[in-house]
């Protein structure tokens, strides 16, 4: 058993005081991706000290993955940290010197779309002819344009018209369009052009977004989601370097690896709590530590039970839509499950292709599909079989003496789940065929390696990231975050079960940033709870 003695370098810190007097509260942390390490170094850094972290795969760092390939570094998960100024995970990685030799390829100011980055975009239609230059730049501003009206209706409370159907995409199709169609310059060719382009763009937009088309993403909602000032960067030496950092003061014992958890037990009554703990009692020599009655539980997939005061549950908002009904005992809140199925989230996967020698020319950044028999379309679905058509575009890995000559590829929606049910062999020859369609080049070999996510099969991740869905909107954040039970609706004891994730930050959501915010932000309230909590019993009159 882990003793009730803690240390502390201030005998002054009223948690750390107030800890020594009492017995530790039990936590269970249940997911050791960015948000749950973070929770668990906030706790331990201010006093707590009986914290157990479950994680239910073998590995931590949840929807963070560096893979090493050859001398590279690939991110089959997060790779860019978005912003600097005020950012933590930045800081983090700038103070721990993670960020010496990012190159200016690695770098990026403004908003940025995928990997793409210094050098040139090249918009290639599948004929095999390459879009001019001038004629993308023009597309590209008529876009971005359009993509800052989308912002103001939340920025600037503008009301949503019914014809949109409080969609990004069917306001942006609408109104790119109808710019497009009136201008007089264009020739019926052009216009056919910008239009197919339109398409492409709401495609990169989609995986960026990680939802199956833009159409589903909210347009009232659109502006809320915040972006840090300041530049992008990559880790040269991966993400994993962020986690590692996170997790390196947590004790191994504390984090337990291969331990999914089947159900989570709350507000049940002390008589249960009672019979689950009494094995643990007649083991324990520390039984001041360990009070009978607690007030939840947590039952792993092996068996295995252990008694909490709080529960603090990072599962994905993807493991949540498949799980919430078996996972919670008593069942969710109603609020709490109708914000779980209004949000959003989707799958957005990689494709790594790497080649012995180039393909593309030195200034080329990235090689971007445009179907001209799609200029058309209201929706872009696909049958099964043209899965590969919603890989948008194969963006070239800066620098070549770090990558070798890389292309990563992006597929999003339910796409995205049909190309991982493909073997690696068959997704090479697509994705050859796809480049050499589109460039013109009948001689592109195939690729000597392939390497790709799956972050939608993955049991335990279900989908990328969240987004705010067409009905859903940053209330449904904040009813996810809120703890149980709901401090006005019950005398049970409070912050049973707490929630935390990247899906859990209104303003933040789908970042790391906003992953790890949510993390400190959860273990705070148990720190401001314990600090009330004893500064109550020290000031007590004596009667």
């Amino acid at each position: 058993m882990q003793s009730c003695e803690i240390s502390s370098d201030s005998t002054d810190d009223p948690l750390s005081s107030g800890l020594r007097r009492h017995r530790q509260p039990r936590i269970v942390v249940i997911g050791a991706g960015l948000a749950g390490l973070a929770t668990t170094k906030t706790l331990l850094e201010n006093g707590f000290t009986n914290v157990t972290v479950l994680e239910a795969s073998d590995r931590i760092g949840g929807r963070v993955q560096s893979i090493q390939h050859g001398n590279a570094i690939l991110e089959l998960g997060a790779t860019w940290i978005h912003g600097a100024n005020g950012n933590p995970v930045y800081h983090l990685a700038k103070d721990s010197g993670l960020l010496e030799h990012t190159t200016d390829e690695e770098r990026s100011v403004g908003r940025i779309s995928l990997y793409a980055k210094n050098g040139v975009a090249h918009y290639q239609i599948n004929n095999g002819k390459r879009i001019p230059k001038d004629l993308v730049e023009e597309f590209s501003d008529l876009y971005n344009e359009v993509y800052e009206l989308t912002q103001e209706f939340f920025q600037n409370g503008k009301p949503v018209g019914a014809e949109s159907q409080n969609s990004v995409g069917i306001f942006t199709r609408d109104v790119v369009r109808r710019k497009i169609m009136l201008d007089p310059d264009d020739s019926e060719s052009t216009k056919k052009l910008k239009l197919s382009m339109l398409q492409q763009y709401l495609k990169v937009e989609s995986c960026e977004s990680s939802s199956p088309s833009m159409d589903e993403v909210s347009l009232s909602e659109f502006g809320e989601w915040t972006e840090i000032p300041g530049a992008h960067h990559v880790i040269p030496g991966g993400f994993m370097q962020v986690v590692e950092l996170l997790a390196q003061d947590i004790p191994s014992r504390m984090v337990r690896r291969g331990k999914p958890v089947r159900r989570i037990h709350w507000n049940y009554s002390f008589q249960q709590a009672e019979e689950i703990t009494q094995d643990e009692h007649e083991h324990d020599h520390n039984r001041d530590c360990w009070p009978s009655q607690a007030p939840a539980h947590v039952e792993c997939e092996d068996g295995e039970r252990l008694p909490a005061d709080h529960i603090i549950v990072t599962a994905s908002l993807g493991v949540l839509k498949k799980s919430h009904e078996t996972l919670f005992s008593p069942g969710l809140p109603r609020d709490k499950v109708q914000a779980i199925e209004k949000l959003g989230i989707s799958t957005t996967d990689k494709i790594f292709l790497e080649f012995d020698e180039p393909f593309w020319s030195p200034e080329c950044n990235s090689i971007q599909f445009v179907w001209e028999d799609e200029a058309q379309l209201e929706q872009l679905s696909y049958p099964q079989e043209l899965w590969y058509r919603k890989i948008c575009s194969f963006d070239v890995l800066y620098p070549p003496e770090r990558y070798g000559y890389m292309l990563s590829g992006w597929i999003c929606g339910e796409e995205a789940l049909l190309m991982e049910r493909c073997d690696d062999e068959t997704v090479a020859e697509t994705c050859t065929e796809l480049l050499r369609t589109f460039t013109g080049n009948p001689n592109i070999p195939k690729p000597r390696r392939i390497l790709r996510s799956s972050w939608g099969s993955k049991p335990y991740i279900r989908g990328s990231y969240s987004f705010t869905r067409v009905g859903s909107s940053g209330g449904d954040v904040e009813r996810l975050a809120m703890p149980l039970p709901y401090a006005k609706s019950t005398k049970a004891p409070p912050l049973q079960v707490l929630f935390a994730g990247e899906a859990t930050h209104r303003k933040y959501y789908s970042t790391t940033h906003g992953a790890l915010l949510s993390g400190q932000r959860e273990a705070s309230r148990l720190i401001e709870m314990y600090q009330d909590l004893y500064n109550a019993e020290t000031t007590k009159p004596n009667m």
